[in-house]
């Protein structure tokens, strides 16, 4: 029996960052492998590319850029003489690595429709302890710190906080593929002004404005990007295309799709039915998979899905009212009633093509996952009691629109 060749080490070419070097040859293979290879097929930003058509950037570019920002993290925090050793810094790069790797298929959309019993992140798990089975517990620690069961309390925050190398690459990413130059912050001195104190992540003084920064960039990303209306109706649109295609699965009706799409139709799946056969199920199924079965279910018999598909195929979408007060039962039942006369839909159809409900962004949360700044003299402050910026306490305060979809013809 040969033995398996270990990778060479490689360097990765990326728009944003320039040259980025991947730190080993576990981590080679862990890019190599088909699990992490299926991110090259899901899309960072869902169906924003309707919006803003530069937005065609995937998980995977997301995922080697946050790996990257690691990588730069670890060295600036040990020439402050943080002490992280090599076995930790590893774990780090592997966590922030695969911590986006149980995404599904347009993400949030399938998470609301389709594989509604269990969320990404635990699915993130599931792969990252099976790849520890088959890379011989060489995966362990980075499981233990993204657990958050580490004794280091720091370790975990760089991959899951407020300002954590995660949120540093996708705003920066997601700006530049859009162009919404909003959103663009410097990750570089933000990771330069990282420290410790007292086992907490903290950026010290200097970096304050940087952090303002930040703070109002993602903000400003949430309501023109994230939460722009258009890109909002349309993933709620996708997200009734897939509930409507699992009501008539469930029904007995047989719907053109893959064999890995299919198999999510037919079941109802939870944390505690998703096996390692169905995690096998789910690393082949990507945004190919839908888009291509919505493509088919245009000319379907049922006038729901078809319309529905049709509608998101040739980007002809319902119009979306936001507005910051709740829609009366007035006017919801107006333009129901209106809906309903003019497409003779059925109660139970109309729920398909008239839907409301609400969206919250809020910038900054002081109660959790706190950003600290770090003062010469050693004592740490909230950003929103350091800053002299008047408006960032304003946007530690969750903002709730409200939204009504219905079909404009």
């Amino acid at each position: 029996m040969t033995e398996k060749k270990t990778n060479k080490l490689k360097i990765l070419n990326d728009p944003i960052y320039g040259f980025i070097t991947i730190p080993s040859t576990l981590i080679c293979d862990l890019i190599d492998h088909p699990y992490f290879q299926r991110l090259r097929r899901i899309s960072q930003m869902g169906l924003s590319h309707l919006v803003y058509p530069g937005a065609h950037h995937t998980r995977f570019h997301h995922a080697i850029g946050s790996m990257h920002l690691m990588q730069k993290a670890i060295r600036n925090l040990r020439l402050k003489e943080v002490a992280i050793s090599d076995e930790e810094a590893n774990a780090l790069c592997i966590a922030i690595l695969l911590h986006d790797i149980g995404h599904g298929a347009f993400s949030h959309a399938l998470e609301q429709s389709i594989v509604t019993g269990i969320h990404h992140e635990a699915i993130s798990l599931k792969f990252m302890e099976v790849l520890n089975e088959e890379f011989n517990g060489q995966l362990s620690l980075a499981i233990t710190i993204f657990t958050q069961n580490y004794h280091r309390k720091f370790l975990y925050q760089l991959i899951s906080s407020q300002l954590d190398m995660d949120r540093l690459d996708y705003l920066n990413r997601d700006s530049f593929y859009t162009g919404v130059a909003e959103g663009n912050i410097s990750s570089e001195r933000l990771i330069t002004m990282l420290n410790v104190k007292n086992d907490n992540l903290v950026i010290e003084e200097k970096g304050i404005y940087s952090v303002e920064k930040f703070i109002v960039a993602r903000r400003l990303m949430y309501w023109q990007v994230y939460l722009h209306k258009t890109g909002l109706v349309a993933e709620k649109l996708l997200g009734k295309i897939l509930k409507r295609a699992k009501e008539l699965t469930l029904l007995g009706e047989k719907l053109p799709a893959s064999k890995a799409f299919t198999y999510f139709l037919q079941r109802q799946i939870s944390e505690d039915n998703f096996t390692n056969e169905t995690l096998k199920t789910f690393a082949k199924l990507d945004d190919y998979d839908v888009f291509s079965a919505i493509k088919e279910w245009i000319s379907h018999e049922d006038i729901v899905i078809s319309r529905l598909s049709e509608s998101l195929i040739n980007r002809i979408l319902p119009k979306i009212i936001l507005q910051k007060e709740p829609f009366t039962s007035t006017q919801i039942n107006d333009i129901k009633q209106k809906i309903k006369d003019k497409f003779k839909f059925t109660d139970s159809e109309l729920d398909y093509f008239v839907y409301h409900g609400k969206i919250e962004n809020q910038a900054y949360d002081a109660t959790k996952n706190n950003i600290q700044i770090l003062y010469k003299n050693g004592r740490i402050k909230d950003v929103t009691e350091a800053s002299d910026h008047l408006n960032l306490q304003a946007l530690s305060i969750p903002v709730t629109k409200y939204y009504i979809c219905y079909p404009k013809k």
